[in-house]
């Protein structure tokens, strides 16, 4: 079986629209330089998006050089067609049909807006009736469908944000529980230090116990030399003989040159303590 007939019409869809845009256009610039090439013709190609973006094709003869050969085509295409009568005659008759037409279709909207309506029967009032409930029906109808498009898409849209909401609290619940580990964590380096502080302080106070019961010892030991050799000092004859040193008072007696002076001789007292047989050496 072949394949059956596409129908060609508008496509509906934006991005299906936009889609196809781009590859009928890349196609078209490629069969537009087939021909050149194969035929050898001047080829000028110029296409406008829905977006007004301009896209345009030449052979190797510039794009303005075909367009004025082309103008001048069509100048001497329109000479000739006002020479013929009867070519004049057939446009004439297309605008006067085309005239009436336009008449007729702007006679149509007034009716449609309520506008001129004098000459109208019954019967055709009715008529006119049916077709503005008829245009209402379809209008109420392509408004339900945006309406239903548009509360379809804002559901959407709102389950897509109380997704994300989710997600965001999640991350947020995870960053705080983080932020409390990492809290506990310094809380507990910080009563680790606070405690090694204490503990080095503990160890000094320690240390200088120590050393002042050293500094005690040494002084301790300091005395007991110095008793010591006090005591060695006291007991050496030396120190004995320097404690029973003498205290001699000696009183002399006093001349008077005079012939009758009869000396007198004071005895003479001692005080001391030295040991008696020092004295009777002395004797």
């Amino acid at each position: 079986m072949g394949r059956g007939r596409v129908q060609l019409k508008r496509i509906e869809n934006k991005i299906n629209r936009q889609v196809t845009f781009s590859k009928r256009r890349s196609g078209l610039l490629k069969k537009a330089n087939e021909i050149s090439v194969l035929c050898d013709a001047e080829v000028a190609l110029i296409v406008f998006s829905t977006k007004g973006k301009l896209f345009e094709y030449s052979t190797d003869a510039c794009m303005d050089t075909i367009l004025e050969r082309y103008e001048r085509q069509c100048s001497v295409e329109e000479e000739h067609g006002a020479a013929d009568p009867e070519s004049r005659g057939n446009w004439s008759l297309e605008h006067a049909k085309l005239k009436a037409k336009v008449e007729v279709l702007q006679k149509n909207q007034r009716h449609m807006m309520g506008e001129d309506l004098e000459s109208f029967n019954v019967k055709e009032l009715q008529n006119l009736e049916q077709q503005l409930d008829t245009s209402l029906k379809h209008i109420r109808s392509k408004k339900n469908q945006l309406l239903y498009a548009s509360i379809s898409e804002l559901q959407r849209k709102e389950k897509a944000l109380q997704e994300q909401n989710t997600v965001l609290g999640k991350k947020i619940k995870e960053k705080e529980h983080e932020m409390g580990r990492f809290d506990q964590q310094q809380q507990c380096n910080q009563a680790q230090n606070s405690h090694n502080q204490a503990q080095n302080s503990h160890n000094q106070a320690q240390n200088l116990q120590s050393q002042a019961q050293n500094l005690h010892s040494q002084a301790q030991n300091s005395h007991d030399q110095a008793q010591n050799s006090c005591n060695q000092a006291q007991n050496s004859p030396t120190f004995l003989l320097s404690q029973a040193l003498p205290a001699l008072t000696i009183c002399t007696a006093t001349y008077e040159p005079t012939a009758t002076y009869v000396p007198t001789a004071r005895p003479i007292g001692v005080q001391t303590v030295i040991p008696r047989w020092m004295l009777g050496l002395n004797q």
